[in-house]
C-alpha cells in the first residue's frame, strides 16, 4: 500500500482548485480522475458564467462562497491572463408577478454582499439593449463570463508546479477508513493510504460517498440529476449582455430559467432548461425541445427569427434536492459532520460551483 498525504478525487474545476490549494499549502497531493483528461464532466458542460451571488439564500454556503469566489476568480484571471469579461447581465421581468420580485432580489443581493445591482426602467434597458423587451429589469455589472478550460489548465499547472500529481483513468473502486488513514483502491489495483481524502467527484460524489466503508451512509443525501439542454443561436447575437428571466414566485425552478449567455467570441446560446433524469450519462439534446425554447426566449426577445436555434449540448446538474423540494445548499462535509477523520465530501456542487471554485478550495483547506 502506497502512502500519500492527500488524495483528491475528481479533476473538474472544483477538484482542481482544491488540489491546487492544498498543494500550495505544502501538502503532498495526488489528484485522481476517472476520465482521460481533466474537466470533461460538469465543468465542460455549463454556461461559463461568473455569477455575482444574487439569488442564493443569505447565510448559505452558495451565497458566501459565490461572493468570495467571484472576487478571487476575477483576480486570478487577471493575474494569470485567463480570458474573461465582465459583460454584465440583465434580469428581466415580463409579467407583473416577475416585476414584483425585483425589489426583493435587490434586498437579498445586498444582504449577500452584492451592492451594485440597479433597478432599471424599460426605457433605460433599451438604451443598452435595444432589442430587449421587458416591464423592468435589474442590471448586474459584476456578472461575467470566463474561459473555463483555460482556467482549469491553469489550476492544473499550479498544482503540478507545487509538486502535485494528476493520474487520469483512475477509477476509485473503494474507500475505507482505517486506524492509519483512508484506504483508496482504484480499478487498476493501486492501493493508496492517505491522511486526507477529498471527494470532489461531481455527478458521482454521492455514489462514491455511499461506498465509503466505515462511514454512516445516513450522512449521504440521495443524488438527483437535472439535465439542462442548450440551443445555439445561428448568426450574430444582437446582445452584448447576458439576459436572465426574473423568477416566477409561483414556480419551483431547478435552474434560473432559459437565459441567454455569450461566449468570449460573441456566440450566443440559450439554456439550460430542466429535465429530470435518472441517467447522468444522458447528454443527447432532443431537437424537439427547441419549440419550448422559442416560446421562452420570445418573452424577452420577440424578434427571435424562426429557425435560428440549433441544438447545442447538454449538461447534468449534480443536485441533492429533487423536483418538489427547495434547492439545496452546497453540502461540504468534514469530519465534524460525518465522524471520519481526514475525509471531506463535496456533495451537490452545482452552480455556482465554477464561480465559487477558489473559495470552495479555501474552505476545504481550512477543514483539513
Amino acid at each position: 500500500m502506497e502512502p500519500v498525504d492527500t488524495v483528491v478525487i475528481g479533476a473538474g474545476v472544483v477538484g482542481l482548485a482544491v488540489a491546487r490549494a492544498l498543494a500550495l499549502r505544502g501538502r503532498e497531493v495526488m489528484l485522481l480522475e476517472r476520465e482521460g483528461s481533466i474537466g470533461t464532466g460538469v465543468s465542460s458542460r455549463n454556461s461559463e458564467v461568473v455569477h455575482a451571488g444574487i439569488y442564493y439564500p443569505t447565510g448559505s454556503l452558495k451565497a458566501e462562497l459565490c461572493v468570495q469566489g467571484r472576487a478571487l476568480l476575477y483576480a486570478y484571471c487577471e493575474q494569470r491572463g485567463i480570458a474573461h469579461r465582465r459583460c454584465g447581465k440583465f434580469i428581466v421581468a415580463n409579467t407583473q408577478s416577475q416585476l414584483a420580485t425585483l425589489p426583493a432580489i435587490v434586498d437579498r443581493a445586498r444582504a449577500n454582499g452584492v451592492l451594485d445591482l440597479r433597478l432599471m426602467t424599460p426605457d433605460e434597458v433599451r438604451t443598452m439593449e435595444p432589442q430587449l423587451r421587458c416591464l423592468g429589469a435589474l442590471y448586474s455589472p459584476s456578472t461575467g463570463i470566463v474561459d473555463s478550460h483555460t482556467l482549469m489548465h491553469t489550476l492544473l499547472g499550479d498544482l503540478e508546479n507545487a509538486g502535485g500529481l494528476l493520474a487520469c483513468r483512475s477509477v476509485v473502486q473503494q474507500l475505507s477508513t482505517s486506524p492509519q488513514g483512508m484506504e483508496v483502491v482504484t480499478d487498476d489495483g493501486t492501493h493508496l493510504l492517505a491522511r486526507t481524502v477529498v471527494n470532489a467527484a461531481g455527478l458521482n460524489a454521492c455514489s462514491l460517498a455511499h461506498r465509503i466503508l466505515g462511514m454512516d451512509t445516513r450522512h449521504v443525501p440521495k443524488p438527483w440529476f437535472a439535465k439542462g439542454s442548450y440551443f445555439v443561436l445561428s448568426g450574430r447575437s444582437p446582445f452584448e449582455h447576458l439576459i436572465y428571466p426574473a423568477p416566477e414566485p409561483d414556480k419551483h425552478l431547478a435552474g434560473l430559467g432559459v437565459h441567454l449567455t455569450l461566449d468570449l467570441g460573441g456566440q450566443a446560446k440559450f439554456g439550460p432548461d430542466v429535465e429530470w433524469t435518472e441517467d447522468p450519462d444522458n447528454l443527447l439534446v432532443d431537437p424537439a425541445r427547441g419549440a419550448a425554447f422559442y416560446a421562452e426566449v420570445r418573452r424577452y426577445w420577440p424578434a427571435l427569427p424562426d429557425g435560428a436555434l440549433q441544438a447545442g449540448y447538454a449538461g447534468i446538474r449534480p443536485k441533492i434536492s429533487g423536483p418538489q423540494e427547495a434547492p439545496a445548499d452546497f453540502l461540504i462535509q468534514g469530519p465534524d459532520a460525518h465522524g471520519v477523520p481526514g475525509l471531506v465530501n463535496l456533495l451537490g456542487i452545482e452552480s455556482p460551483g465554477l464561480t465559487s471554485c477558489l473559495a470552495i478550495a479555501n474552505h476545504v483547506a481550512r477543514l483539513v
